[in-house]
């Protein structure tokens, strides 16, 4: 009796722990009430209202409405679970459990794009954030073209083509490649520099772009003298065939009288190092010699009837008396040399401007020209 009682209490109560079980939510189930988020497909196929909402293959939510827009797309209504975060530009795909199996809604972080935002309670995906995926239809379809197009027959010549071009070019083949591989990575060194080379191609682009107008302007004003170059073609001709007869008699001409020019070069060389040596003095002598007999300037001393006149005088006793006795004045009588005799030019006389100072000086004033008058045969 009392065995009975223990199995009937056993049995009471793994009944009330099933029950419990049943009403625990499931791992990865629906959580609360969530949020609601609109999905605009393109095509949604054979989805179905409650269809599941995975993230990472995790059920995160369901389908609750399936309805056409205005713009005969596919609008999808779906709950998340609050617990479930997702940036506000995240993407939706229509995926399949397997190749027969149920269709369900994938979201998922954008992958194009950084993640930006928080999704909520009356986001909406738009169609540019949406994929359909591939059906089973289509892979089929495309299967049974190949196989029936003849596209194994082909697939098939082109394997014997290859085979046949690299029997016996093994080592050619891996030399390609190694030098193949040697290209890349120099590429890969240089990748900096080519995007630096296309963005300078871009920037030279707009450029262009932005002066279509001028560009067009440029090209339409060219034509008018190319269609007048074209006209001109035959004398143009004639020209550059004239100029090169020229070019073979001025050849002929400097082969025949190449001595007598470099002979007439060398007599010239020292005319022309004399001009050179002139410098700035001889375009003022020029400049002099049209205004001669009277000075550049004589025009600016004359007002009305009277000259302007600048006059330097010099007073200074040696210059009067260099200029009035002469470039060597008479000398005079040495009182220490009896011998000498004042007057003429030659004797012991003294010179009356600087007198005995000369000799003291030791001919620093006037000097040795007395000694080399006597040297002199």
């Amino acid at each position: 009796m009392r065995r009975a009682n223990v199995a009937k209490l056993t049995a009471v109560i793994a009944a009330a722990a099933l029950a419990g079980c049943s009403s625990a939510p499931l791992p990865g189930g629906e959580g609360g009430d969530g949020y609601q988020v609109a999905i605009e497909f393109a095509d949604v196929t054979d989805l179905v209202p409650y269809s599941t909402v995975k993230v990472d293959d995790v059920t995160v939510g369901q389908v609750e409405e399936i309805t056409v827009s205005e713009k005969w797309t596919a609008k999808v209504k779906i709950r998340v679970n609050d617990d479930v975060e997702l940036p506000r530009n995240a993407i939706a795909a229509l995926r399949q459990t397997s190749l027969l199996g149920e269709k369900f809604v994938e979201l998922a972080p954008p992958t194009e794009s950084k993640p930006a935002g928080s999704l909520s309670e009356g986001d909406s995906i738009p169609l540019s954030r949406t994929d359909k995926g591939a059906e089973v239809e289509e892979v089929l379809g495309a299967v049974a073209l190949v196989l029936q197009g003849g596209g194994l027959e082909q697939l098939r010549t082109i394997n014997t083509e290859l085979s046949d071009m690299m029997q016996g070019r093994e080592g050619e083949i891996k030399d390609s490649l190694g030098e193949l591989d040697t290209f890349m990575t120099s590429l890969d060194d240089q990748r900096e520099d080519i995007v630096t080379a296309l963005e300078a191609l871009e920037k030279l682009s707009g450029d262009l772009a932005d002066q279509k107008e001028t560009i067009g302007e440029a090209l339409d004003a060219i034509a008018p003298g190319v269609t007048t170059l074209a006209k001109q073609k035959g004398m143009i001709t004639e020209a550059i065939t004239a100029l090169g007869e020229l070019g073979e008699v001025g050849s002929d001409v400097i082969e025949q009288s190449g001595d007598e020019t470099v002979a007439i070069l060398q007599d010239l060389q020292p005319v022309l190092e004399n001009l050179v040596k002139a410098g700035d003095h001889f375009p003022q002598g020029l400049e002099l010699a049209g205004s001669y007999p009277f000075p550049p300037n004589v025009s600016e001393t004359i007002e009305d009837d009277f000259v302007n006149l600048y006059i330097t005088l010099d007073g200074s006793l040696e210059n009067v008396l260099g200029n009035t006795l002469g470039e060597k004045p008479i000398k005079q009588a040495d009182p220490d040399n009896p011998e000498s005799t004042p007057g003429g030019t030659e004797g012991g006389g003294i010179d009356p401007i600087t007198g005995g100072i000369d000799d003291l000086l030791g001919g620093g004033i006037t000097g040795d020209e007395d000694e080399d008058e006597e040297e002199a045969p």
